[in-house]
């Protein structure tokens, strides 16, 4: 619910503000900030809201040392949920395609995050974060030491370094393969490894077309 609620203030942002596609301007960020205490006057006034969700809604853009807002909260001023709402909300932000920029692939993201996590986020949760949605999460696009190309489908069971992958194309013979799953972790995956991350766009691959697939 608190992922859902947590930026209602937006529908009160004036369209011209929101949907800019440029740098705002200090004045215009003004206004883009208000949407947090505009969407607490609204859930305050709705029965049946939870305290975590005024907490997520209030401080999800409050930073662990101090320069958030809107109240500039630190530290442990921030409720928990606040904390953890603040991570997602901006893995989001720098992997989703706006009119602004082209999102981040997650990996690259989860590396910025990691960076940040020195002092705009609470590091032990960022921590927590990385180790749930893993080091390739779900729908990243990954080279592998064999040639290949694959869609990561799920996390595996033996860390974060061996997902199951949905391999998908032939480097060497550059053709598209018949999809099916290998579990970098498990016997079956033969001693395959991941190289490093790609940028799906540059392989005409969209990786959510093949999470969509049943386990093959």
């Amino acid at each position: 619910m608190a992922g859902m609620l947590h930026d209602l203030g937006k529908m009160r942002v004036p369209d011209h503000v929101l949907n800019k596609p440029g740098k705002l301007s200090d004045e215009e960020f003004a206004v883009m900030k208000d949407h947090v205490n505009l969407g607490l006057e609204v859930l305050k006034s709705t029965p049946g809201i939870s305290q975590t969700v005024m907490q997520v809604a209030g401080e999800h853009h409050e930073r662990y040392e101090g320069t958030g807002y809107p109240r500039g909260l630190k530290g442990a001023e921030i409720s928990r949920p606040g904390r953890m709402a603040a991570i997602v909300d901006v893995y989001d932000a720098i992997t989703s395609n706006r009119i602004y920029h082209r999102g981040m692939e997650p990996p690259t993201a989860l590396t910025k995050l990691f960076e940040w996590s020195d002092h705009h986020f609470d590091p032990d949760l960022v921590q927590h974060f990385i180790q749930a949605i893993g080091i390739y999460p779900v729908g990243s696009l990954v080279r592998l030491e064999s040639g290949r190309l694959g869609v990561v489908v799920d996390q595996g069971t033996q860390g974060l370094l061996f997902p199951v992958v949905r391999v998908v194309h032939d480097l060497f013979r550059n053709r598209r393969l018949r999809p099916f799953d290998l579990d970098l972790g498990g016997a079956a995956g033969g001693g395959d490894s991941i190289v490093r991350n790609e940028e799906p766009q540059n392989w005409g691959i969209n990786p959510f077309d093949f999470l969509t697939m049943e386990k093959l």
